[in-house]
């Protein structure tokens, strides 16, 4: 029987998806349930698992982008599955070595027989014209190549010379033309309307980073032995500021649509991660009633989805608000582009320790630049500036505002 595989649909709003790699060649012998291609489409890209056992014939090109719902390959269920071909083939593999190594010893005989270059007394001597526009451009006629007789430089030829600028020659120059993935052109796309579609503007602050490194540094191992493993990491803290600011200052939790304003009574949480095919946005869903466990432990399940190629379109659809850490990446400081239609981002950077005033005196802190990137359509500076100082007061005090005062009751230990 042949089987006709069709592309399923990963979403409701996708219609088409792009064939980014076969996993399988042309006539292979596929398993039953075995990853036979990735699929892009604008949200996420998908594995393909083979529907039944049998040997595939594609009928798609990588690259091909193809309609929800085609037939991409056909699969002969009747098909027997192969024995013993792969060791054949490797045995037949040094019989054929001696008739390839022919041709280069041809090759080779061949190579003494080419005449050398004629040369002539006026090879790369330029005319007086041409020496003299030369001399204007400071090139030396040893790095023209003269199109006149026997060689010698015209006029033209130094008028179309450009100084070299001392480059270095000998190396590669190479270049290559690949075509982006249909999610990375997506991405493109969606940065690209939030940057031109938005009135984006992005303003700053700074955390001292002392009081959450006392925390995780008495409770970590506990946190992590009490939780199986998890970590307490930083991402749970900025969570759990960020759903304290957005209730602060509820603007920043809306969007707009059209002449109208959604407001949302509840935070849905976009954590930017990096994965093999980029970076992807899933988000953590109602993060204002999870505890630091709980975050912690979804945005683990989430960063391994998205690292081993599983995270769904479903993952990462909706989101209210956006934290993004560059600062994994050695990032100091940056402008967040705001994911739309949300209408603000949150950016982490680095932690390095400088010197600050405390008390009147000087002490050296880890501190951390905080960005908020947010629409000035829908959100004035005094709800910008007051989120971000929400933020930081909450990350410089967590004991008493993330907390209620117990840490221990607050990490479940």
């Amino acid at each position: 029987m042949i089987l006709e595989m069709k592309v399923p649909s990963p979403g409701e709003s996708i219609k088409e998806v792009e064939i980014a790699t076969w996993l399988v060649k042309d006539g292979d012998y596929v398993e039953k349930d075995q990853a036979i291609a990735e699929v892009d489409s604008d949200k996420a890209t998908l594995e393909l698992p083979a529907e039944m056992s049998g040997v595939i014939t594609l009928k798609a090109e990588e690259g091909d982008t193809v309609a929800v719902g085609a037939v991409v390959c056909l699969i002969d269920t009747d098909a027997a599955k192969p024995a013993g071909d792969a060791p054949a083939a490797k045995a037949e593999a040094p019989k054929e070595a001696p008739k390839a190594e022919a041709p280069k010893a041809e090759v080779k005989a061949e190579a003494p027989k080419a005449a050398p270059a004629a040369t002539s007394y006026a090879a790369g001597t330029p005319s007086p014209a041409a020496r003299k526009i030369l001399d204007e451009k400071n090139i030396a006629p040893a790095t023209v190549s003269g199109t006149g007789k026997g060689g010698r430089i015209t006029k033209d030829d130094a008028v179309n010379a450009v100084p070299s600028m001392g480059t270095p020659t000998g190396g590669s120059r190479g270049t290559e033309r690949t075509k982006l993935s249909m999610l990375r052109r997506k991405v493109a796309e969606r940065l690209v309307s939030a940057k031109n579609e938005t009135a984006m503007l992005t303003t700053f602050n700074e955390v001292n980073m002392t009081p959450i490194n006392q925390i995780r540094n008495e409770y970590k191992d506990a946190f992590k032995a009490k939780h199986g493993g998890l970590g307490l990491g930083f991402m749970s803290f900025f969570t759990k500021a960020v759903t304290r600011a957005l209730q602060l200052y509820p603007d920043v939790n809306s969007m707009m649509d059209g002449d109208y304003k959604i407001a949302y009574d509840f935070a849905d949480i976009s954590i930017a991660v990096s994965g093999p095919k980029g970076l992807m946005v899933p988000v953590v869903r109602n993060a204002e009633l999870l505890t630091f466990r709980g975050i912690e432990a979804e945005i683990k399940r989430l960063a391994l989805r998205a690292r081993d190629g599983q995270i769904t379109v479903d993952d990462m659809t909706g989101g209210t608000f956006t934290i993004t850490n560059g600062g994994v990446f050695g990032s100091m400081l940056s402008t967040p582009i705001i994911n739309p239609p949300q209408s603000g981002i949150l950016g982490m950077h680095n932690i390095i320790e400088r010197p600050i005033a405390v008390n009147g005196k000087v002490e050296i802190h880890p501190m951390m630049y905080v960005a908020l990137s947010y629409d000035h359509r829908i959100i004035d500076g005094r709800e910008s500036v007051g989120f971000l100082v929400a933020v930081k007061e909450a990350l410089e005090n967590p004991l008493e505002l993330l907390m209620n005062g117990d840490a221990k009751r607050a990490l479940e230990l």
